[in-house]
């Protein structure tokens, strides 16, 4: 973002580091009480008014604290679609409680179909949908075109992954019957498409915090371990890793930030940056957790160091919302 909010960002930056320090679990009500979950809704509804670069780093400070909350689907992503639909009483409503925390939402994005006024489908890997107060669902309607629309009786199966610090499940529905039945603003199929690239660029925040928070971790192990009388960190190989590790992170920076300006702007190249931010930046935090792994020696494979949490973390982020592999065939097409 600008120059001009880089002092605040610092600053939201280090009040978020210092409440995700003390505890890595964080209810809905305390993100509330942060103003996390209002971050980007409008002032009148009750929010910040504020950007998806603020978002941002709020994102890239829960992946350094690999913080367990339902902030993701909760927040970044229930706000960003309502902000993408239509005006309306029903809108503004779940806006408002958003910001308040009087209400958790989710959003399932999968091959969902409106057929008059039923709903059948179903949805893999929904971020936050167990226990959800409602779930916001984005359906073709009959002729090819999103619609979002709310049921109340969808079947939701919590489904397990490596990484226990992400709450995801199946959401299907067989025949369900809808109960409301919302708009998109402008071209649907350009705004689900920006919905998912909001997402992808949101999992690169995380993925760079995570990855930042393993360097600083394995730096500062390297300076008090000592090997052969003398600090690991003064044998070259442990050196040269870490090097390689801090120019990975420095190359994610760079993608991810320009990715987060061009969601933040509303930019017609925002699905090529956050393809490159998704692709290198969650490929990157594999590899450096897995080098802190490695660098950390016995211990590193032990519960007690935790790095395991953040290594886990990192392969699950690899695969939310679009592989490398997947992006990086996105990307191809421009020159096909």
């Amino acid at each position: 973002m600008g120059r001009e909010f880089e002092e605040f960002h610092e600053e939201l930056r280090s009040v978020a580091g210092d409440l995700l320090a003390k505890d890595r679990t964080i209810e809905w009500s305390a993100l509330a009480e942060a103003g996390w979950t209002g971050l980007e809704v409008p002032d009148d509804l009750g929010g910040a008014g504020a950007t998806f670069g603020e978002v941002a780093v709020i994102c890239e400070e829960m992946g350094r604290a690999a913080s367990a909350n339902h902030f993701l689907g909760g927040a970044v992503l229930t706000v960003g679609l309502l902000k993408s639909l239509r005006p309306s009483d029903s809108r503004d409503e779940v806006l408002t409680a958003v910001a308040a925390a009087s209400l958790r939402p989710a959003v399932a994005v999968g091959s969902f179909t409106l057929d008059g006024g039923t709903l059948s489908g179903h949805a893999d890997f929904v971020p936050d949908a167990e226990g959800a107060d409602r779930l916001l669902v984005i359906a073709a309607d009959s002729d090819g075109s999103p619609v979002v629309v709310e049921v109340a009786n969808l079947t939701v199966t919590p489904q397990p992954v490596l990484d226990e610090t992400r709450r995801l499940a199946t959401v299907s529905a067989d025949a369900a019957e809808v109960a409301q039945v919302l708009r998109f603003g402008g071209d649907p199929q350009e705004q689900v498409r920006r919905l998912l690239d909001r997402a992808a660029v949101a999992v690169a925040c995380d993925s760079l915090g995570l990855s930042e928070a393993m360097l600083a971790a394995t730096v500062a192990y390297a300076k008090v371990r000592n090997q052969f009388g003398r600090p690991i960190g003064s044998f070259q190989a442990v050196k040269h890793a870490c090097a390689d590790m801090q120019v990975a992170i420095a190359v994610s920076r760079q993608l991810v930030s320009a990715a987060v300006e061009a969601i933040a702007e509303d930019r017609p190249d925002a699905g090529v940056a956050a393809a490159m931010a998704k692709s290198y930046a969650c490929s990157a935090a594999v590899d450096v957790a897995g080098k802190a792994m490695q660098l950390h020696g016995g211990i590193g494979y032990t519960w007690e160091s935790g790095i395991h949490v953040y290594l886990k973390r990192a392969a699950l982020n690899r695969s939310l919302f679009g592989s490398p592999a997947a992006h990086r065939r996105q990307l191809a097409q421009r020159y096909l």
